[in-house]
């Protein structure tokens, strides 16, 4: 582990790039840094932050460095911890609201704090309840999910009704029957004395508009701020920290606007793309060095948003390596031959010595994943679904923690890793991996990923730091590496990497999707592409099945191949048909 005392503040510049030493040195005004995919973004921000706080620029406590997701969070203050800036405050936006929230609620409102709603769900099913609605589960999340577009929106119930038509909303709902569920929804809520997530960010918003000494002394303890992924803020985020934020101009933005990819969800990337309307003196840095892909991975990236308004033109990097030539595109029959054939591709990868942990298999709809799952399972390869149940929330791994917690409150003088051996072996963890597949199997993959935290700790690591560890990762959904192969929706893979990725069901209706009608929806979900091509390393490999499940619907390759074989030619007319 790096010592945080040892570093100093020329140190933290060295090793960056021109741009990213631009970036790290404007510590004062207005700042965007539009960075490409693979560009050292967050190394760029980090080593900012640190070296400000090393030059006396920053006071640690006056810094809040804002992310969109609790992983991105801890990652953020992982890294500035290791750079010597642990006080800075590297939150969510919902994380900070929820604090502010909390801190001012009984003197701005009196009494306790609502409790905060996990899910939607139930109070939208009761709400449907009152209206004498019975609604079936993909109904709930999609009422779940217009709920929370028209709080990040700032829309009114009014408001909505009006903007609600242009909306893809469930068929078995007019735009009345959807209106007067979002009031039930609101009435049920305040009843039960709940609020949700965006209610935070608006009652948040609200306190700090309409209470001056509320909004002072916010002001007076953060004068600095970062916003991580600035392409994804919604038009709330962006008032909220507009309120955060007042006349001053000490901000900085990184984002990249060909990464958009939740316009549905009220992001926009029109704040990244007229921050210099706003703040004219703004630096404006590109980081376009791609620090992560081969030269042929990069160049198809930059071929599918070639001239598309905002995006950057990546270059890649030598140290990237230059292992494949062109990623190829290929046909298959139909799905189950696509699942088969790449199952069998990854069984001989991790044979020849590739980690299952550095390859991932890519889809549109977590619906693609049954017939990729059959395949990995019949090839004996493992792999951990993203976005499925949460590493943490293991029963094996909570038994795991509390074990190890137990264990930290006695005096041992053995080292970490034996003592949590011993922990590991009493629920089951063999230093060898069982034969088997399966659940045994998954469950020694899960044990046998905390044993390698601990054998990655600090030699000097006390057993109650590395239990303390574990529960702060849980916190912060910060989970270990499983080996194990990813599968994940395009969107899940977002702020992810693997040596070789394969994107499959490139077929026009799924990529891009069937209800992508406009200009506007085609073109985020060609973002939704290059998301999935930029997280590859090494190898890359694009496909699509000729026809449906039921074999009787023959399909089209998506519109995007068609683009991507100028580069691909030789390798997509040779691939073989599954």
């Amino acid at each position: 582990m790096v010592s945080v005392q040892n570093l100093s503040a020329d140190s933290l510049l060295a090793g960056l790039d021109e741009e990213q030493r631009v970036a790290a040195e404007s510590l004062l005004g207005p700042l965007c840094i539009l960075a490409g995919a693979g560009t050292g973004k967050t190394r760029a921000i980090t080593h900012r932050v640190a070296y400000g706080v090393a030059t006396g620029v920053y006071s640690p406590s006056r810094v809040m460095a804002l992310t969109f997701t609790a992983r991105a969070a801890a990652e953020l203050r992982g890294r500035l911890r290791t750079l010597g800036a642990g006080g800075v405050a590297a939150r969510t936006f919902h994380a900070s609201a929820l604090s502010q929230l909390s801190f001012f609620w009984p003197e701005v409102i009196g009494g306790t704090m609502p409790r905060i709603l996990e899910s939607k769900g139930r109070v939208i099913a009761h709400a449907a309840d009152s209206l004498r609605m019975r609604l079936d589960t993909p109904t709930l999340r999609d009422l779940a999910a217009e709920i929370e577009w028209r709080k990040v929106s700032r829309l009114t119930l009014e408001q909505y009704a009006i903007a609600a038509p242009g909306r893809l909303l469930p068929e078995s709902l007019s735009v009345s029957a959807m209106v007067d569920l979002h009031r039930a929804y609101e009435t049920v809520k305040d009843e039960r004395r709940q609020l949700d997530f965006e209610d935070v960010l608006l009652a948040t918003a609200g306190m700090l508009e309409t209470e001056p000494w509320v909004v002072q002394q916010v002001r007076e303890q953060y004068r600095f701020f970062v916003v991580d992924e600035y392409q994804d803020v919604s038009p709330l985020q962006q008032a909220l920290l507009e309120l955060w934020l007042g006349e001053r101009q000490d901000l900085c933005v990184v984002g990249d606007a060909s990464q958009t990819i939740y316009s549905f969800a009220g992001a926009s990337a029109d704040h990244l793309l007229g921050f210099q309307t706003r703040f004219p003196d703004a630096t404006l840095v590109r980081l376009e060095q791609n620090y992560r892909s081969t030269a042929a991975i990069v160049g198809s990236a930059n071929q599918l948003m070639r001239d598309r308004a905002g995006s950057l033109t990546l270059r890649a990097t030598a140290r990237a390596g230059t292992r494949q030539t062109e990623p190829p595109v290929v046909a298959f029959r139909d799905d189950r031959s696509e699942a088969r054939a790449i199952a069998g591709q990854i069984s001989d990868l991790i044979a020849a010595g590739t980690r299952a942990q550095d390859i991932a298999i890519l889809y549109r709809v977590n619906i693609q994943s049954a017939v990729l799952e059959q395949a990995l399972t019949d090839a004996g390869v493992s792999y951990q679904l993203r976005g499925g149940k949460r590493f943490f929330d293991l029963p094996e791994v909570k038994q795991a923690l509390m074990m190890l917690k137990g264990a930290s409150i006695a005096t041992t003088v053995e080292p970490l890793f034996k003592t949590v051996s011993d922990v590991l072996r009493s629920l089951g963890w063999t230093q060898d991996a069982p034969e088997t597949r399966g659940a045994v199997r998954d469950r020694w993959e899960t044990l046998n990923a905390i044993m390698g935290l601990a054998e990655a700790a600090p030699p000097e690591q006390k057993l109650r730091e590395f239990s303390d560890e574990l529960y702060e990762r849980s916190a912060g959904q910060h989970e270990p590496t499983m080996a194990a192969v990813t599968l994940a929706t395009l969107h899940s893979a977002k702020g992810m990497e693997w040596d070789t990725v394969y994107v499959i069901g490139l077929n026009e209706g799924l990529l891009p999707i069937s209800h992508a009608k406009t200009p506007a929806a085609i073109d985020e979900e060609r973002r939704l592409l290059y998301v999935g091509v930029t997280r590859a390393r090494q190898r890359l490999q694009l496909s699509w099945a000729e026809t449906a499940p039921q074999r009787s619907l023959k399909r089209l390759p998506s519109r995007f191949l068609e683009e991507l074989r100028t580069r691909t030619r030789g390798a997509a007319d040779t691939a073989p048909r599954g």
